[in-house]
């Protein structure tokens, strides 16, 4: 069957059909990891967006129920070099192509994703048509030109999950794998490594948060409240949290002003809060700062950031298509990363109050894991109030 994508500038690109018949609309951008598209497909960030995988071969080791990073794929579509032909993976439970097709969401193969991804770092991330159905090139095209676009869109409250819960109660979703070396009756497959005790009340806001970042959060003692994206600052100062935490999500970030305006409270109270991506994109604007729109974002698992408290360079996993402006923020907030690449702003710390961000993702999945010391030190920012 075929497929075609079609962007804003008028490119047409043709190929085979996989995934679900139908038609979908979305901005055009590209991922450089080579690893971790099951993870990429259900990144609640990548809402309103069709992602161009740019290493050549995906799905060979299918799909499973456990690497998942929400409760079902945000994207709007997929594009890819080569299916592969077959799935080898012993956690494997189904094919790429059946879970595309499960879920209602168009992919494309057979595309030149090189020429695809040259084409969005030169003229920036561009509107785009994904279809398999039957679609004229113009048609596509025109469709592409008439969506409006991310910007001034809050798709955090789409993805949000609408009502509170306990994240993993009885501890049976955050444990660590682990390859048990010693003889045991145990498959060593399934070892998992023993769990801290939950000894730090948190609230954590769902801005479109993925699920590992939950996990990175227990595996260091949290026991973590999560709640809806609009949720109040009272509301979540009534649980009692000795932390607030700000999750990652997808769209524009000017466009949360109920998110700003509840940080801005959050920030007076003196409470100690990490914020991560959407997270620290919302505290820079309640600190005072701007954002804007970047060319063509950064989507990889291979982003340098510069650590100038440190000295360090991180190794980071990335997914944001907007940045804090450094030139907006007032004196009292540090601008402590940045990125090697392009200089944009990676982290910010407040000089008098225990608060922290990233632009990037700790939890890194998939990624490397140069950066999970900064949920310990969320912890240690914690215990160290007393």
């Amino acid at each position: 069957m075929n497929a075609i994508l079609a962007l804003e500038d008028g490119s047409v690109f043709h190929g085979q059909a996989f995934g679900a018949k139908a038609t979908t609309v979305g901005e055009v951008c590209f991922n450089t990891s080579m690893t971790g598209y099951q993870e990429i497909l259900t990144d609640p960030s990548y809402k309103g967006q069709i992602v161009t995988m740019t290493y050549p071969l995906i799905g060979n080791y299918g799909v499973n129920r456990v690497d998942v990073e929400s409760w079902r794929p945000h994207v709007s579509g997929f594009v890819i070099r080569e299916l592969s032909p077959m799935v080898s993976n012993w956690r494997s439970d189904q094919s790429l192509e059946a879970y595309l097709s499960d879920n209602g969401i168009p992919g494309i193969q057979g595309v030149d994703t090189r020429a695809l991804t040259k084409k969005l770092r030169v003229r920036g991330a561009l509107k785009g048509v994904l279809s398999t159905e039957e679609m004229s090139d113009a048609e596509a095209v025109f469709r592409a030109r008439e969506w409006p676009g991310l910007v001034g869109v809050d798709y955090a409250n789409e993805v949000t999950h609408p009502e509170p819960f306990v994240w993993d109660p009885n501890d049976e979703q955050s444990a660590a794998f682990d390859l048990n070396k010693g003889f045991s009756a145990q498959n060593p497959r399934d070892y998992r490594k023993p769990l801290p005790v939950a000894d730090i009340p948190i609230v954590a806001f769902d801005f479109g948060m993925k699920y590992n970042i939950l996990r990175c959060l227990r595996q260091r003692g949290f026991r973590t409240q999560v709640v809806p994206a609009a949720t109040s600052a009272a509301e979540a100062l009534n649980y009692k949290p000795a932390g607030i935490f700000l999750s990652n999500g997808p769209g524009d970030p000017s466009a949360l002003h109920y998110a700003v305006r509840t940080v801005q409270e959050l920030v007076q109270s003196g409470i100690p809060i990490f914020g991560i991506c959407l997270g620290h994109q919302v505290l820079g604007q309640a600190f005072g700062g701007t954002t804007f729109k970047l060319k063509f974002g950064h989507r990889g698992a291979n982003q340098p950031v510069k650590d100038f408290e440190t000295g360090r360079v991180e190794i980071t996993s990335q997914n944001h298509g907007f940045a804090v402006d450094a030139d907006s923020l007032p004196s009292d907030v540090s601008v402590n990363r940045i990125n090697l690449n392009d200089r944009t702003v990676e982290g910010l710390r407040h000089k008098k109050k225990p608060i922290f961000c990233v632009q990037y993702h700790p939890e890194a999945s998939p990624g490397p894991h140069d950066s999970t010391f900064l949920f310990d030190e969320f912890r240690q920012m914690i215990v160290g109030r007393g």
